[in-house]
């Protein structure tokens, strides 16, 4: 599988946040988090610039929202586009996000009812922490 992460431009805001509420809203409402718009428009402005494009055979499938630090890399988002889900997609990106981080950490969190833990646990991810609504994990070279 070829994809290309390539840097999110202002011409793709309204992708993104379609992408976040087909993605996020019955994971979010299942964890008893009911965002409204302007709530899910301050999700998607946190640190924009750090906002990726997932892109398979020229066509976007997903988005990768990250923050590369020199001890670690924290990854804020993964969103596969639900037509494009269970079809490696997440692997492949978060594969090459390890590839990236050489001996660096890599860490995220994910919501507890999210599937996409067992993904990160194939993977190689520990359980390092919890809060009500997450758990933190984090993948050790």
């Amino acid at each position: 599988m070829s994809i290309e992460i390539i840097q999110a431009t202002e011409d793709d805001r309204a992708y993104l946040l379609s992408l976040r509420k087909l993605t996020m809203v019955d994971h979010l409402e299942n964890a008893g988090l009911y965002l409204s718009e302007d709530e899910h428009q301050v999700r998607l402005n946190d640190a924009y610039e750090c906002s990726h494009i997932i892109i398979s055979l020229g066509e976007k499938v997903g988005t990768l929202k990250f923050r590369e630090f020199e001890d670690k890399i924290e990854v804020m988002q993964i969103q596969i586009h639900p037509d494009n889900q269970g079809r490696g997609f997440g692997t492949e990106v978060i594969k090459k996000v390890l590839g990236r981080s050489k001996f660096k950490a890599v860490e995220l969190t994910v919501l507890k009812a999210n599937p996409a833990k067992q993904l990160y646990e194939r993977l190689g991810f520990l359980i390092t922490g919890e809060d009500e609504y997450e758990f933190h994990m984090e993948f050790k070279h």
